[in-house]
């Protein structure tokens, strides 16, 4: 049961490096659409 919960950690940090890392190479092509995320996050969340 805890290796199997481990695992599922491991994977979703997994997951969520691959998610950054991609959203660092989007916005190192194509710096406006960070801006635009940047600045849809920041309205939803205050």
């Amino acid at each position: 049961m805890g290796t199997a919960r481990a695992r599922m950690a491991k994977a979703a940090g997994l997951a969520v490096l691959a998610g950054v890392l991609a959203l660092g190479f989007v916005g190192y092509l194509r710096p406006r659409f960070m801006v635009d995320l940047t600045n849809m996050v920041l309205a939803w969340c205050g």
